[in-house]
């Protein structure tokens, strides 16, 4: 087994050793019936679909996932144990991609757990079981782009509650870039292709359009390349602690 394997394998377990891992899904499964059944009305609707679902994602997320990645490397700065930790023979890619991928994985096991309300909306019709897949993997993808820059901002501070603070801040901006609102609130003289540059990064933009089932390989590329970009400065900001 590689470190890679080891250091994933360790995290997950570490996660479930703990109350933590039941308290982010318990927390998540009912934060996700109240908003799809009450706030969304999907009985109301009078539709087959999990729109009501997925179009309050990035917004759990916001709350949800930094409060799973505050902990990926402050508490190791906190408790000193980062130190021990790169003092092995493990590359550091090896420790940031394994520490991520754990949490992730994490993120993912709740996600599937709310597999009632799509067999719920199958037993009320016939939805896009296709479409629904999808929106799946794109909130998935979704999350794990909170969770990269949650990585970064713990590489940055002991202080997990900073960590925290600073990573809900970092990704309500790239939640709201993608929004209408703010959009449409540019001044007219702004050139369109500026306007087109900013929503491009917007979290909203890639997302909604997945869950609504317009399919393309660019928005599942966004979320790729943001979150090899975050993981890359998580490493160099270890990289430059270390050297300090």
């Amino acid at each position: 087994m590689g470190n890679l394997a080891i250091i994933f394998k360790r995290e997950l377990m570490s996660y479930f050793a703990t109350p933590l891992a039941y308290i982010f899904i318990v927390i998540f499964l009912i934060s996700n019936g109240i908003f799809t059944f009450d706030l969304g009305g999907l009985y109301a609707r009078g539709q087959a679909d999990l729109l009501p679902f997925f179009s309050f994602h990035p917004w759990l997320y916001l709350i949800m996932v930094p409060a799973i990645g505050m902990t990926l490397w402050a508490d190791e700065r906190k408790t000193g144990t980062i130190e021990l930790l790169l003092t092995l023979p493990v590359r550091l890619a090896d420790a940031v991609l394994g520490k991520f991928l754990a949490a992730w994985a994490l993120t993912g096991i709740a996600l599937l757990l709310t597999f009632p309300i799509w067999i719920t909306v199958n037993y009320l019709g016939d939805p896009d079981n296709g479409v629904i897949l999808a929106a799946y993997i794109g909130s998935w993808f979704m999350a794990g782009g909170f969770l990269a820059i949650g990585s970064c901002m713990s590489a940055c501070t002991k202080n997990s509650v900073i960590a925290f603070i600073l990573t809900v801040s970092i990704c309500f901006l790239f939640v709201i870039m993608g929004s209408p609102i703010l959009l449409d609130a540019f001044p007219g003289w702004v050139p369109q292709i500026l306007v087109d540059a900013f929503s491009a990064m917007g979290f909203l933009t890639h997302f909604d359009s997945i869950a609504k089932g317009v399919l393309d390989i660019r928005d599942f590329l966004f979320f790729s390349v943001f979150i090899a970009a975050w993981l890359m400065a998580s490493a160099i900001v270890i990289e430059m602690k270390k050297a300090n």
